[in-house]
């Protein structure tokens, strides 16, 4: 495996990087950047026409990773030249929130083959249900096949974001690279770092990512009490107290959930992703150290997964909440990362509005939030 990396932060050098990434000859392009960035008018038609036959694939972010650490308002671009790995990608529109299971359906029919290892998942970071994607997509995949990727972000404006497959760009657009080969090696990491505060309640009402009461009170009145004055802030403080799921005894399944919103009349917090009636889940809080802490934890997992060999790609989903609390710490968790893999790994990655993984037990893949999500990829000689 040979892996080429530009992180290109001012008009003019495109040319040039994608000069020196052809004469690599990649078989992926993994495209990361700013919404300003990605969005350039022929920037899709441009890295198509250099790289004919290369998969191309990524999307807007909130901040993107390189091995220089956190960028903003830049492009990264990473290449891979595999030694034995088949690259193939699958791209479809998905039309609205409910089409988002059917999208992954539609997406896992482009990418069926017996050797179908692993799979590279990129969409929308607003106006979709990234679990019923994930669930939509695995359900046609065969049994054991790894799924892991991000929503797209547009710098924290929850705005708009634009995802890239080969040639095209959209804003509905979903994208999946499928990885194939036995001599591919994928391992997956995902922690948190966030820690509990207050007892587990129990989910009395919730529809999808709504959630309506907590022990038979309105969910809203439980949780202004326990934010006490960081309560007039919401929904902007509900970044720093998410929730935590928890399993039916109540043990932890490492997924948080963020609040996007709250409904004064309802009672009512929306959440970032999907929460099950008559769960149980827990009110969390972070200091930088412990979500630096969870940043190594889910790299060393990804690690334990792996093979030994020579290079390696790391490709790092984390989320802005995490960005936003960490602020100019937030290099720090990268770092963390990047300590315990060692040079002859290259990290990519970015900021995102979702970050989709293996769950605790490393099987089936979530939607996860507020949560460092890690993909190492190899090919041991």
């Amino acid at each position: 495996m040979q892996i080429r990396q530009f992180a290109l932060d001012r008009p003019g050098v495109l040319t040039e990087a994608l000069e020196a990434l052809a004469a690599l000859d990649p078989q992926l392009l993994l495209v990361f950047g700013s919404i300003e960035k990605i969005g350039e008018p022929e920037l899709a038609a441009r890295l198509a026409a250099a790289l004919p036959g290369c998969r191309i694939a990524g999307c807007s972010t909130a901040g993107e990773i390189s091995a220089d650490g956190v960028l903003d308002q830049t492009l990264v671009l990473t290449a891979v030249r595999f030694e034995q790995t088949r690259v193939a990608l699958a791209a479809t529109e998905v039309a609205d929130i409910p089409d988002s299971h059917e999208a992954g359906s539609r997406l896992a029919g482009q990418l069926q083959a017996d050797d179908l290892q692993a799979v590279l998942l990129f969409g929308p970071g607003i106006d979709i249900n990234g679990s019923a994607l994930i669930a939509g997509l695995a359900a046609a995949l065969p049994a054991g096949v790894g799924i892991s990727g991000g929503l797209a972000g547009d710098g924290g404006a929850f705005a708009g974001t634009l995802t890239l497959a080969d040639g095209r760009i959209g804003a509905r657009l979903v994208v999946a690279v499928g990885l194939y080969g036995t001599q591919l090696r994928v391992s997956h990491g995902s922690c948190h770092g966030w820690e509990p505060f207050g007892p587990a309640r129990r989910v009395t009402r919730s529809v999808g990512n709504l959630l309506y009461e907590l022990d038979g009170e309105p969910a809203l009145e439980i949780y202004k009490r326990y934010l006490g004055d960081y309560a007039r802030d919401l929904p902007a403080s509900g970044l720093l107290f998410p929730f935590e799921m928890l399993g039916a005894d109540q043990d932890q399944v490492g997924l948080i959930r963020t609040i996007l919103g709250v409904d004064e009349t309802d009672g009512m917090l929306v959440l970032a992703g999907e929460v099950i009636e008559d769960g149980f889940v827990r009110l969390m809080h972070a200091s930088t150290d412990s979500l630096v802490d969870g940043a190594e934890e889910a790299a060393s997992r990804a690690l334990a997964g792996s093979a030994d060999g020579g290079d390696a790609l790391a490709i790092l989903v984390s989320c802005v909440g995490r960005k936003l609390v960490m602020g100019a710490r937030v290099d720090e968790e990268i770092e963390a990362v990047a300590d315990l893999f060692g040079r002859r790994t290259t990290l990519a990655g970015f900021y995102s509005y979702g970050e989709m993984a293996p769950d605790i037990q490393g099987v089936d893949c979530k939607l996860h939030n507020q949560t460092m999500t890690v993909t190492y990829l190899s090919e041991p000689a």
